[in-house]
């Protein structure tokens, strides 16, 4: 079964949702979107990645993390600490072996995890996102105070950010049109540059395979 199965886990700050794919036991891996509007462009291809991956024997989770998805948090009062936090002990209710798969951003979320690997997608600093998300309210038709692509962040936030890199990875992948060092490079577009939500089965079967792949080689 490559699901989804809603559940939901508990942290600190209150009780989260979150999808299960594929067996709950063996090797699992916790999967991380992009922070802010970035999400959104890529919530579909995440979740091609985790029902192939389950197809590879291999269960995963994708959790709303504070702030996003169906979080009671609102935005405006999140700090990254919240983000890690609720990772952390989502991961701690697991057992090992647990795995992190971020895309872009979300490679900021994972650091505070006892994991056996990370695998990242691009991953990109918190001085980058705060560009991108510069550049993208100071095109805006519609400016807002303290709006950032759709998402009021406070001062505190972006400042966690501007100071945030991600952890040591495990294993980076990049895709062929980016020049930065990476363990593998495949064809395909970013989807978090398109306007509109979308996927590519092709690449998100391939990343599936690659995580499987080094999961093995881990020895999960």
């Amino acid at each position: 079964m490559t699901g989804p199965r809603f559940d939901r886990y508990d942290w600190a700050g209150g009780r989260e949702a979150m999808l299960r794919f594929g067996p709950d036991a063996g090797p699992r891996v916790v999967a991380v979107l992009p922070l802010f509007e970035e999400a959104n462009r890529t919530r579909a291809f995440l979740v091609a990645m985790l029902r192939a991956l389950a197809g590879h024997g291999i269960g995963s989770i994708l959790p709303d993390l504070p702030g996003t998805g169906e979080s009671v948090v609102e935005t405006r009062d999140l700090r990254l600490a919240d983000l890690r936090q609720a990772f952390a002990a989502l991961v701690g209710t697991l057992g090992a072996p647990v795995y992190a798969v971020t895309i872009r951003s979300g490679a900021l979320v994972d650091c505070d995890a006892s994991l056996a690997g990370r695998w990242r997608l691009a991953p990109q600093s918190g001085d980058d996102l705060l560009r991108d998300l510069n550049r993208i309210r100071a095109a805006s038709t519609m400016p807002d105070a303290d709006g950032y692509a759709g998402n009021s962040l406070s001062e505190a936030l972006l400042a966690d950010l501007r100071d945030a890199v991600p952890c040591d990875a495990s294993r980076t992948v990049r895709l062929e049109s980016d020049p930065r060092p990476a363990d593998a490079r495949y064809p395909g577009a970013p989807l978090w540059r398109r306007s509109e939500p979308g996927s590519d089965a092709t690449l998100s079967d391939t990343l599936a395979a690659d995580i499987a792949g080094w999961i093995a080689t881990c020895g999960g």
